[in-house]
């Protein structure tokens, strides 16, 4: 608790169909933090750095299309060890050579 600060304590209910010796507290929690940290490393990326929520690609396939799209972009930076995937991707995206370069296509 810090010092002037109200605590908070928030109580989650969750339904499994796992049984009780295979899901104890610790491997909820453990399942639990695993799907948050593919949201929080993936979803959330898409997010900031393409503004996904935003997007008016509504009809047909096109939605899965261009998620699959930034995710391939993200997986490359990555792969590439970029820091800031949003700066990357501006940067990328002022010159044609640039991303063809960083595919060693050009």
């Amino acid at each position: 608790m810090v010092k002037g600060r109200t605590s908070i304590v928030e109580t989650v209910y969750g339904l499994t169909s796992r049984s009780s010796d295979r899901a104890s507290p610790a491997q909820l929690l453990a399942y639990n933090r695993d799907h948050w940290q593919i949201e929080n490393r993936l979803h959330h990326v898409r997010d900031m750095a393409y503004d996904e929520d935003r997007s008016r690609v509504r009809r047909g396939r096109r939605p899965h299309a261009m998620a699959t799209l930034r995710n391939v972009a993200i997986s490359l930076l990555r792969l590439a060890e970029v820091e800031n995937i949003a700066a990357a991707t501006r940067y990328l995206g002022w010159q044609v050579e640039r991303p063809l370069r960083l595919l060693g296509l050009a």
